[in-house]
């Protein structure tokens, strides 16, 4: 399966954010986009709503003459955080009187919020989940359709 280049950045930028301890949903360099962008802020003039799919004026304009950034459309990374933060807990558009988790940074939330991006980044490209290990557990006639060679230590 060949996987589009801007999919594989995307991947390894989040998974390393992951890894190091740099994803951070409510920062705007840090959060799934911001990772995605390498870190830069600039992608949140695309909207006047952390978490909203309302593009600003600025992100009318970059879609409209079908700009891209790292591969994703300004509408495209917008539905990127919405996903990511909806994951994680939080109610979008991010504002201080909306639900928000308690811990937005413990492992399990962020986890969560990264296996939604990454679902919706493959659906985005229309190619298979690339976290989905349910093929593993497929069957016919009691028996698994895919084997595994299982060394025991």
């Amino acid at each position: 399966m060949e996987i589009p280049k801007r999919l594989e950045q995307a991947l390894i930028k989040l998974y390393n954010a992951f890894h190091n301890n740099e994803l951070n949903p409510e920062c705007c360099t840090a959060c799934a986009v911001g990772n995605i962008l390498d870190n830069q802020d600039s992608w949140k003039h695309l909207t006047n709503g952390h978490g909203s799919l309302e593009l600003s004026y600025v992100g009318r304009v970059h879609q409209n003459l079908g700009r891209t950034f790292n591969g994703y459309t300004p509408f495209e990374l917008l539905q990127i955080e919405k996903v990511f933060l909806e994951a994680c807990g939080f109610t979008v558009p991010l504002c201080h009187y909306n639900p928000k988790p308690k811990n937005a940074t413990n492992k399990e939330t962020l986890f969560n919020g990264l296996c939604a991006v990454v679902s919706h980044l493959c659906a985005l490209d229309n190619i298979p989940n690339v976290m989905d290990y349910s093929k593993i557990f497929e069957y016919e006639k009691d028996s698994p359709v895919y084997k595994f060679d299982v060394i025991y230590l």
